[in-house]
C-alpha cells in the first residue's frame, strides 16, 4: 500500500483524473471559483481553508492553502491565527462531546443503583 503522507503519494491523482476527465476538471474549475474574490477576498478564504486544512488534518491541503494564502499576500501572524482558529475549534469538539461523556456516566451510575436498590442492598 501507498504511503498515505508520502509527497508522491499525491501523485495518484493523474489516475483519478485519467479515468474520469470530465468529473475531474469540472471540480478544478469549480475550486478555482469557491477561491476568487467575491463577498470574502480570496485571502481571506485562503485563510479559512487554511483552518479547514487542519480541522481536516490534510497536510496537503495545509500546504497547498498555506501557499494560496501566501500568494494572495496573507502574513506569517495571519496564518499562525488560522491554525490557532483549527485548534480552537477541535479543543471544543471534544469539550462540547464531554456532555456526552458526562451524561452516558449519569445514566450508567443511575441504573446501577437502581439494580442495585432492586436486589435488596442498601450499602
Amino acid at each position: 500500500m501507498a504511503e498515505f503522507f508520502a509527497k508522491e503519494t499525491i501523485k495518484s491523482l493523474r489516475k483519478l483524473r485519467q479515468l474520469k476527465p470530465d468529473l475531474f476538471k469540472g471540480f478544478m474549475d469549480w475550486d478555482q471559483m469557491v477561491f476568487k474574490d467575491g463577498a470574502l477576498s480570496a485571502k481571506i478564504k485562503e485563510l479559512m481553508a487554511v483552518t479547514a486544512a487542519h480541522v481536516t488534518q490534510c497536510p496537503w491541503c495545509i500546504e497547498d492553502h498555506v501557499k494560496r494564502a501566501i500568494k494572495h499576500g496573507a502574513t506569517d501572524e495571519e496564518i499562525a491565527e488560522a491554525v490557532f482558529v483549527a485548534m480552537a475549534l477541535r479543543a471544543g469538539g471534544a469539550f462540547s462531546h464531554s456532555s456526552v461523556a458526562m451524561a452516558v456516566s449519569d445514566e450508567q451510575r443511575k441504573a446501577a443503583a437502581e439494580a442495585h436498590s432492586r436486589e435488596g442492598h442498601s450499602d
